[in-house]
């Protein structure tokens, strides 16, 4: 590359998350076109973006799930070690009765 090449090469701008948070609830009020104009964005960028706070909400909400889940089997489990040690004691005092 010559030397006039690299100066002209475009760097990737970054965008911080709350900048990103708060250009994605503008294309959802005003539109994504009209908020990329507005932004100086790309519309595919605002797509992008959009597509990736949705999946991650989806791995929030199966992590919820799961969280949900785990903790009605401890639950469960609890219950059923209760139950048992009840199950041991009176098998213990029924073996201790005379016939």
């Amino acid at each position: 590359m010559t030397e006039k090449q690299a100066e002209g090469k475009a760097r990737r701008q970054r965008y911080s998350a709350e900048f990103r948070r708060q250009a994605l609830l503008r294309a959802t009020k005003d539109g994504v076109a009209v908020a990329a104009r507005d932004l100086g964005l790309p519309p595919a960028q605002l797509y992008a973006w959009r597509g990736r706070a949705q999946q991650q909400g989806q791995d929030a909400e199966a992590q919820q799930l799961v969280q949900s889940e785990l903790a009605r089997l401890k639950r469960e489990m609890t219950r059923l070690e209760e139950e048992n040690a009840f199950l041991k004691k009176a098998a213990a005092y029924f073996a201790k009765q005379p016939k």
